[in-house]
């Protein structure tokens, strides 16, 4: 007889601590996850009405960890993006990893998004005017790379334009230099030196003569 009293007893207070707590029976879930390679400030992701500023890590190279303010009740579809990437940066999925930005709360046991940023790339290269000769080598010291240059086919007047293969990081310097000279001739660099912006530098002009005899 106590027995069987003391079950609806505490039935009834379990309940009303719930109340009073405002339990609900429904599972929520919180929109988390990480991004690696923030540089600059300036990402906003949202979701489900909700926008999130994530800045830079106080370490740079350091991953990120980001959760939206509200929670999602099992069976909400969510679907992160960016609603605006990092100044001169591009964001979104990792390489060899399966997009999960978007899914149905519950659906896993947690939500745990990942995301990965780069930093904005651009070529750098120019004209070369002058050239006569076989042989012309332009090397980029600061970054890498080199590119050869082959003179003009006959009755070509017009400049040879040419662009390293490998690009130049926003914000990161490079330095072209003639790696070798064409036969018989001198060639000089104009504007060969600077930091990447946000375009590709299409000004890094190179000028061939004769070679003093």
């Amino acid at each position: 007889m106590k027995s069987s009293l003391i079950r609806p007893a505490l039935a009834l207070a379990l309940a009303a601590g719930l109340a009073g707590c405002g339990g609900s029976d429904k599972a929520e879930f919180v929109v988390k996850g990480t991004i690696t390679g923030i540089v600059y400030p300036g990402t906003v992701l949202t979701t489900n009405g909700m926008d999130l500023v994530v800045p830079p890590p106080a370490r740079p190279g350091d991953t990120v960890s980001f959760a939206f303010p509200n929670k999602l009740e099992y069976g909400d579809v969510y679907d992160v993006r960016f609603k605006s990437e990092p100044d001169n940066q591009n964001c979104g999925t990792p390489p060899q990893t399966i997009a999960n930005f978007n899914d149905t709360a519950g659906r896993l046991a947690e939500i745990a998004i990942t995301f990965a940023c780069a930093v904005d790339v651009y070529t750098i290269g120019g004209t070369v005017t002058g050239l006569t000769a076989d042989g012309l080598v332009l090397a980029n010291g600061s970054t890498g790379g080199v590119v050869g240059v082959a003179k003009p086919a006959a009755g070509v007047t017009t400049p040879n334009t040419y662009a390293f293969a490998g690009a130049v990081a926003y914000d990161q310097s490079y330095g072209v230099t003639v790696l070798t000279q064409p036969t018989g001739q001198v060639c000089t660099v104009a504007n060969s030196t600077g930091v990447m912006k946000a375009a590709n530098v299409t000004n890094i002009n190179v000028t061939c003569v004769a070679a003093p005899s």
